[in-house]
């Protein structure tokens, strides 16, 4: 399908929550580390429910690990100076999109690392800086799917 990749997240159920949107869109979730929770943080429980058990989560010691896993994938970065809007990106299976941390978002080596050709932004209103971050892995990664015609899906529409 695709992947969702969180650089150094903080706040365990903004990744509570991407675990569980993961597990109901069929995409894998990269958490690179460090890591700003535990694993078995209550917050991080509570966001992902129990669908702990049935996402595909990886964790990764740092980013060039999670790239390695990654493979030929292509890697764009989802970031408020983004150069392409979300929706105008033709998605392919396999794509990953990358999230930075919620207080500071990618720096700037990661963006250089991954292209800034290769970055996406969400559209906001003026005024505003950024959206929560399980708001934004949301809005991608639906989109992502929507656009392979949400493959894997419980059932079809009526």
């Amino acid at each position: 399908m695709f992947h969702i990749v969180l650089y150094t997240p903080e706040i365990p159920p903004n990744t509570g929550n991407s675990i569980r949107l993961c597990a109901n869109t069929g995409a894998t979730l990269h958490l690179v580390k460090p890591l700003g929770f535990r694993l078995d943080d209550k917050g991080l429980r509570r966001g992902g429910l129990d669908y702990h058990d049935i996402a595909d989560l990886k964790v990764h010691e740092n980013l060039e690990a999670c790239l390695a896993v990654l493979g030929d994938a292509r890697v764009f970065a989802v970031e408020t100076g983004g150069r392409i809007r979300y929706s105008d990106l033709t998605v392919r299976p396999g794509d990953a999109f990358l999230f930075g941390p919620e207080t500071r978002g990618l720096p700037t080596e990661v963006l250089e690392r991954i292209g800034r050709e290769n970055s996406l932004y969400i559209p906001m209103r003026p005024r505003c800086r950024s959206i929560n971050l399980s708001n934004a892995v949301a809005v991608v990664a639906f989109d992502a799917w929507r656009q392979v015609r949400f493959v894997g899906q419980a059932r079809e529409p009526v």
